[in-house]
């Protein structure tokens, strides 16, 4: 029998630990062995000039973006769904925008965010003059990390632009074309194993953000064949076993972020597919 850990982070949310649990339920139902697990509570090290850890396991769902923990797993023999190399592209949005270009598939013009050490640096004026000219307003502007919406703003004039500026300096972060056209909604697009699985249009009436989790209504869509073919170059690209991946409407598809751990909850009760099913499926046909 094949043995299979499911690892979350040690401080995930209860729709992670669902998520979870409902990958573990669908492995248990096709012969797999499966404990799902924080990742504090097993060691990993680099011991003697080897990593060494004690997973015990033939594959690790891995739903977290612990980059460490994700590449010493794998250095120890462990398959990772997703690999560590394609969290860690996902995780940073800058990042994702750099391996996805001059691929063909269409994003918002982008801008990579200074990054000050110095808390007391004052951002160039030059700098937003850069951002003002090339993007204009409204101007979005984004942490390279984060989830659910959170880190995501945008600037309506030069004023908020500075403001926002200020306050994102010291982290990773990147400025964005806003576009008009999804104002409060986008598509999200679930990948499995080289598969589309189906769309949900996520829509929000009070924020320029369209996130379930900030209040916005999920509802089941049809996938235009654009982005369709979008979404699963983008996963071929990424090297992506599983992910959501989001569109702008604009009025033709364009890809936004791609989630490597996107929660699936609302997905499926918009949809009526079962996506921890697909997934469970794929992994098994892969181990």
């Amino acid at each position: 029998m094949k043995r299979g850990l499911i690892l979350v982070n040690a401080f995930s949310p209860t729709v992670k630990t669902r998520q979870a649990s409902r990958l573990a339920e669908e492995l248990t139902a096709r012969g797999v062995a499966v404990t799902v697990r924080r990742n504090d509570l097993f060691s990993l090290s680099v011991t003697d000039g080897r990593t060494v850890g004690d997973a015990d396991c033939d594959f690790c769902v891995y739903l977290d973006k612990d980059k460490y923990v994700a590449e010493m797993l794998e250095r120890t023999g462990v398959r990772l769904f997703n690999s560590a190399r394609a969290v860690e592209l996902c995780d940073d949005k800058m990042t994702t925008h750099i391996a996805l270009s001059d691929s063909g598939i269409p994003m918002p013009d982008t801008l990579p965010g200074l990054l000050c050490y110095d808390k007391t640096a004052v951002v160039p004026a030059a700098a937003l003059d850069r951002v003002e000219n090339r993007l204009g307003y409204p101007v979005i502007v984004k942490l390279s990390y984060g989830s659910l919406g959170k880190g995501v703003f945008k600037a309506d004039d030069r004023a908020a632009l500075e403001t926002l500026a200020e306050q994102v300096k010291t982290y990773s972060h990147l400025f964005q074309k806003y576009i008009a056209a999804s104002h409060g909604k986008d598509l999200r697009v679930i990948v499995v194993g080289g598969k589309v699985l189906g769309g949900m249009l996520r829509s929000s009436d009070t924020d320029f953000r369209s996130n379930v989790g900030l209040g916005g209504k999920a509802i089941a869509a049809d996938v235009p064949k654009a982005a369709e073919d979008y979404a699963l170059k983008a996963a071929d690209i990424l090297g992506l076993d599983y992910c959501g991946i989001d569109f702008l409407l604009s009025p033709s598809p364009m890809l936004c972020e791609v989630n490597s751990n996107a929660f699936f909850d609302a997905f499926e009760a918009a949809t009526g597919i079962n996506v921890a099913a697909a997934y469970a499926e794929h992994i098994v046909r892969n181990i």
